[in-house]
């Protein structure tokens, strides 16, 4: 490997991680600072919907103009200047129209994360890009860690505002390195774009629907807890920013380590649909159980499980996408399958904010439990529905 590209991969990787940091440096204390400015709880709904309601717009338009243009820079560029802007627009004083306007361009930043992976990808070979995306997962689990270990340290040495600060500072030194990144001018591997001639026989792949589906309710549910109202049920327990913290680590860490062994061990003992079946009752067990919750500490044993939970499913559905699409459509295929499951970062947290104002916080973690159990309904019917396919072909 040639030097230039050496330190083209660290600094991309160093850019990566500044990204994810920006992004999710406020989001264990968003829904708490929410609530200490006046806003109810379906208002604060739908500020966190509003994340992957503009993913869901927009993401997929962006994939597109990206292809089109074969550059990956100027988005690249955009999501730093959007994960910046996002975390200032959080601390303009007044109506909540500001805080709804930054969880929106953080839904921008979000978007243009396909810029990313593909142009990291355009620094290997073909047959080394497992290991390119491989890095880049790391990169991303960690700066959202990162992030999110910083904020309540942050919110409870040097104020409420002082995540997004940081974000904003962050972002900003981020926007000035990705200025240096040079984008390939011939890659080592060519992907193809995402045209309309692909999209109706993608959109005709039986698992990618199927896995598209449970990716929607499994980001309801992550969106409804950890990324969403676990923090204002701490919050309202009177946990310190210290235990908010480490509230973050007990999701964080065990959702990281399943993530590693999912694809490599317990998929290949137990099969796909059993390890992402056990995931999701897990998960609705853990969520459903919130409501029960009286103390910080167990509040922190659900959410470790949760993160484990969640580690066994998401990763494994994100590759079984594009298992059965061939390779020039695969694109396309994550393109709709991402846009599938932003509708979940939006219906989750706004259905549960409404349900939370009417009746309470424990209500939508009772509707997060209930898409966990329907998720894995569907996974005991996909499961029978696959067993008897190949019955059938057998016999």
């Amino acid at each position: 490997m040639e030097p230039s590209t050496r330190s083209q991969r660290l600094l991309f990787m160093t850019v990566t991680l500044m990204f994810w940091i920006a992004m999710y440096t406020y989001v264990p204390t968003l829904s708490p600072y929410l609530s200490s400015r006046g806003l109810s709880l379906d208002l604060i709904g739908i500020v966190l919907g509003s994340y992957g309601f503009v993913q869901l717009l927009i993401r997929f338009p962006l994939g597109m103009l990206s292809d089109r243009y074969g550059k990956r820079k100027p988005f690249i560029l955009l999501g730093m200047l959007a994960a910046g802007v996002s975390c200032l627009l959080f601390i303009i004083p007044g109506s909540w129209l500001w805080p709804l306007a930054g969880r929106a361009m953080a839904g921008l930043c979000a978007s243009t994360w396909v810029a990313f992976t593909v142009m990291y990808a355009n620094y290997f070979a073909a047959e080394d890009a497992t290991k390119a995306m491989g890095n880049i997962s790391v990169m991303t689990v960690s700066g959202q860690m990162i992030g999110m270990l910083l904020s309540g340290w942050m919110s409870e040495g040097f104020g409420a505002d002082a995540p997004f600060v940081l974000g904003a500072i962050i972002g900003g030194i981020g926007l000035l390195l990705a200025l240096v990144i040079h984008e390939p001018a011939k890659p080592l591997h060519e992907r193809s774009g995402i045209s309309f001639s692909k999209i109706q026989s993608v959109i005709r792949t039986k698992l990618l629907l199927r896995v598209a589906l449970l990716s929607l309710l499994a980001h309801c549910v992550l969106f409804i807890t950890m990324f969403g109202f676990t923090p204002l049920k701490a919050e309202d327990m009177g946990g310190s920013g210290l235990e908010l913290t480490l509230l973050v680590f007990a999701f964080m860490a065990p959702h990281a380590l399943a993530s590693m062994f999912t694809a490599r061990w317990f998929a290949p003992r137990f099969g796909n649909w059993t390890t992402v079946g056990t995931g999701f009752i897990l998960s609705a067990i853990c969520t459903g159980s919130i409501c029960y919750a009286h103390s910080i500490w167990v509040l922190m044993i659900t959410q470790m499980v949760n993160g484990f939970a969640q580690g066994l499913h998401i990763p494994l559905l994100l590759g079984l996408a594009i298992r059965d699409v061939d390779p020039p459509g695969r694109a396309t295929a994550m393109g709709l399958y991402q846009a599938v499951y932003a509708a979940g970062m939006f219906a989750g947290p706004f259905l549960a904010g409404w349900l939370n104002e009417g009746w309470g916080l424990n209500s939508g973690f009772a509707l997060g439990g209930m898409f966990g159990l329907i998720a894995a309904v569907l996974c005991l019917v996909y499961y029978r529905s696959d067993r008897n396919l190949i019955k059938s072909i057998n016999n």
